[in-house]
This record gives structure tokens, C-alpha cells and sequence, in this order.
């Protein structure tokens, strides 16, 4: 069985953010620039090099703060204040306003979309698939023959049509109910360790793009979940549907992540018998033997 390691590597500040409480780690390097995600997923690895391991991603329109450069690697901080190498063919420099701040802005509600150079999905094939929660800006909406279209300007410049019904045009917080019922849309999605994206997601990559869902930005890594501030602790007795639970060899040795569903289900990216999202039974092994805490979003 493979878990989701710890980070005491990462160097980690969580500043205030929306719905967020700060969390210190050490103090971050100040960034060099920022730049903006134009892959599709980018891989951050532990070190400028891709025999290292992943240790986290980032979607296609996000903004980076890149820290270090190294030949063709950038060391970078993302949103949760998480940090690893990315390549620096997969980031292009930002202008003065972050991408997707401003405007028409919508976001990828489908698991996954593709985007294309014209209306139409039998001509040539697409121009990018993107995940879900990937933010776009939109330049134009599609009339007559077109209708049903938006286009987009992507984060290097190109331009690309994507169906309506493949975003959410205002994205709102959802209950705890909401995210569940969005939790369960991944079930048997492939575990991918590092994974943050619709694509793969490993146990704390999938807890935090559930909470994420309830407009609460939280940290990446399951022991960091655990201590996080905006957390409290409760009893097992006391569990409620989407309180978080977190698995290890003790307290201080978190290793899985997985999110309360209630009459004793939880749902997780766990590579435990069958590599995908799945339901388990709290009360069955290995999960009630290693059970360490439980906790409560403020």
C-alpha cells in the first residue's frame, strides 16, 4: 500500500488567504517574477530534475511565483504556498495582471475538456485537454453557427474554442453535501502520486480540491491538513459528512488522507487494492487500525 509521503522537504508559509488561517513552516525565499502555468498539468518535482519524484502540479492558467532559476527548471511557489521545480517550457512570464483575474473569466466543470482551433471536434484534433477547476479567459462567445462556443485566450497567447456545457461560467463555494456529491463524480479515476489534477490525484491532492470546493484554500500535504490551523479536532463518535480523517503509523507519522461521507464511508484516492478513487468502510482494515485523527474545516 502506498500513501502520500509527508513533506518536511517543502518549504512551506501559509499566508491568509480567502478562508484561510496562517500556518508557518520557515520563511520563503522572495519571489524573482511571476509566471503563469501553460501546460495543460506541469509536474513540480523535489528537485531541477526529472528523475526526481513529484511531489505536487499545477493546472493550466495558474500563477506561479518563481523563487530560483536553474538552466531550464524554475523553482516555484504556488497558491497553497507549496514549492517544487517545475520546467520552465511548461510556465510563460505574466504581465501585470494575473491570468483569468480579469474580464470574462470561466472554469472547466467536465472532468476534463478539449479545447479546439475552430467549432467544430471532427476537423482537427484538439488543441489542448484541460482539467477540471482549469480557469480560462474568454474573448469572444460564439453566435449562429458558432453558438454554443466560447472562445478563450490561453496562457501562451493561443487561441481555442471550448463547448459551453464543458464550464461553469460563476463558480460558487459548495455545501459540504455539493462537494460530496463532486467527490463521488471521480470514483474509479486512476491514482497518480504527486497528482493534483483531474487527471491523477494522490489522497491529500483529492482532500484538497474537495475543501478547495467549499471556497477553503488549504494546505497540500496530508501531515500539513492535519496540523493546519483552520482544522479542529474531533472524536471519532462526533464525525460529521465531510470532516477529514487521517491515517498513519501515529500522530506525528501521517501518511492518508480521506473524507468522511457519513454511515461509516469514507472516499479516497488510495492505492489500497485497486489504484483508483474509491469508498471504503471506516470500520474495515487496514483504515480503523490506522486511524490517528480527525478533523473539522472551521
Amino acid at each position: 500500500m502506498s500513501f502520500r509521503r509527508t513533506s518536511a522537504r517543502q518549504l512551506f508559509v501559509l499566508v491568509v488567504l480567502a478562508l484561510s488561517l496562517p500556518v508557518s513552516r520557515g520563511q520563503s525565499p522572495a519571489p524573482i517574477d511571476a509566471r503563469i502555468v501553460s501546460a495543460s498539468v506541469a509536474n513540480m518535482y523535489s528537485s531541477a530534475t526529472e528523475d526526481a519524484d513529484v511531489v505536487s502540479q499545477a493546472i493550466l492558467g495558474s500563477n506561479v511565483a518563481v523563487l530560483e532559476l536553474q538552466k531550464d527548471w524554475a523553482k516555484v511557489r504556488t497558491s497553497d504556498q507549496y514549492s517544487g521545480w517545475m520546467r520552465l517550457s511548461d510556465l510563460r512570464q505574466r504581465n501585470d495582471n494575473p491570468y483569468a483575474s480579469h474580464g470574462r473569466v470561466v472554469q472547466i466543470a467536465s472532468l476534463f475538456a478539449n479545447l479546439y482551433r475552430e467549432t467544430d471536434v471532427t476537423q482537427h484534433h484538439p488543441v489542448i485537454t484541460v482539467p477540471f477547476e482549469s480557469r480560462l479567459e474568454v474573448i469572444a462567445e460564439g453566435t449562429g453557427d458558432d453558438a454554443g462556443w466560447l472562445q478563450v485566450s490561453l496562457p501562451d497567447g493561443r487561441g481555442a474554442w471550448v463547448q459551453s456545457s464543458d464550464v461553469n461560467p460563476d463558480p460558487k463555494p459548495l455545501t459540504i453535501e455539493e462537494s460530496i456529491a463532486l467527490a463521488k463524480r471521480f470514483l474509479g479515476l486512476p491514482y497518480l502520486w504527486g497528482g493534483g489534477s483531474s487527471f491523477g490525484y494522490d489522497c491529500s491532492g483529492f482532500t484538497q480540491m474537495l475543501v478547495r470546493s467549499r471556497g477553503v484554500n488549504m494546505p497540500r500535504d496530508a501531515d500539513l491538513q492535519a496540523a493546519w490551523q483552520g482544522m479542529e479536532a474531533v472524536e471519532r463518535k462526533d464525525l460529521k459528512t465531510g470532516d477529514l480523517l487521517f491515517f498513519g503509523a501515529g500522530p506525528d507519522k501521517i501518511t492518508h488522507t480521506a473524507m468522511y461521507i457519513g454511515s461509516g464511508e469514507i472516499i479516497h484516492a488510495t492505492t489500497n487494492g485497486h489504484p483508483v478513487v474509491q469508498i471504503s468502510r471506516l470500520d474495515d482494515q487496514p483504515w480503523t487500525r490506522i486511524l490517528v485523527a480527525c478533523r473539522r474545516v472551521k
